[in-house]
């Protein structure tokens, strides 16, 4: 007992000694928002768009065309009733995608050069490291929505395969279908609002400190916490721009998702300072 509990006070020490190095010691801080807010970080994310199109165009294109080829997948193996579900818990996935997109707008910010190979490798160096393991959480939490997704579709329709006209027609004109679109929908925002809260600001902060990502959740989850009403209509603009691009059949997130990306970059800059005095801007 004694060896095991000395091994646990050296693991604490080592612990401890690292996070006084490097970022690990500058306590976030969480600054209160406003609508206002939101629009200059929309516009200083629209500048970012159109001065570096090419990187946004990028990855927007890259995660649509993902998005297509995951929705033919399943229609191949003749499960259409996973493509909607797919589709919209698809935004579960977007804040690791554009980590590109967070490095985009930092170089600009901090007057760096942009070049194919800093922005290409923002998820594989090993500072990114934290970085990959929120990527796996919210992964895990796509997996747990497309599990529901198909547990639903038991629930209501049994283990029979649908066509694709025929199971649209059921959801849309029968009482049965539309409660599996409600119960869908309203498990889906639940989840959805679990993941906003633990993401909207802490992958890029992953990006821009060295700090693990159990702080950069609770970060997150406090800076949501803190500006309610603020954060709020973020998730709902998001939301919104996120059924757009289902109407658009997943066209839309060519343009929308750097949008998002590169705002949500200035976004946390405005939510977050650091205790060393750093500014948010």
């Amino acid at each position: 007992m004694t060896d095991i509990a000395q091994d646990f006070t050296s693991l604490s020490n080592e612990t401890a000694n690292s996070q006084k190095s490097g970022d690990g010691n500058r306590k976030p801080v969480i600054q209160l928002l406003t609508t206002a807010d939101l629009s200059e970080a929309l516009s200083a994310g629209l500048r970012d768009f159109r001065a570096s199109a090419p990187y946004g165009l990028f990855f927007g294109g890259f995660y649509a065309l993902g998005g297509w080829f995951l929705a033919w997948l399943l229609s191949a193996y003749n499960m259409p009733y996973l493509v909607y579900p797919l589709a919209s818990g698809f935004a579960l996935i977007a804040p690791f995608v554009a980590a590109g997109l967070y490095e985009v707008s930092r170089r600009r910010q901090e007057g760096e050069a942009l070049s194919p190979g800093h922005i290409f490798g923002a998820v594989f160096g090993e500072r990114s490291k934290e970085l990959r393991w929120m990527a796996l959480i919210t992964g895990f939490a796509f997996i747990i929505w497309i599990d529901i997704a198909i547990f639903l579709y038991v629930i209501f329709f049994g283990l029979h395969p649908v066509n694709p006209a025929e199971l649209v027609n059921t959801i849309l004109l029968t009482p049965q279908g539309a409660m599996f679109l409600l119960a869908g929908n309203l498990i889906g925002a639940v989840l959805s609002v679990a993941v906003f809260s633990i993401t909207a600001i802490s992958f890029p902060m992953l990006l821009h400190k060295d700090i693990d990502f159990i702080t950069a959740m609770i970060t997150s989850i406090k800076c949501v916490m803190a500006n309610k009403k603020t954060m709020l209509s973020w998730a709902i603009f998001i939301g919104f721009l996120m059924m757009i691009s289902l109407a658009s059949f997943l066209l839309g997130l060519v343009v929308i998702l750097p949008l998002l990306g590169h705002a949500t970059w200035h976004l946390y800059r405005r939510a977050v300072t650091f205790e060393s005095g750093e500014t948010a801007n």
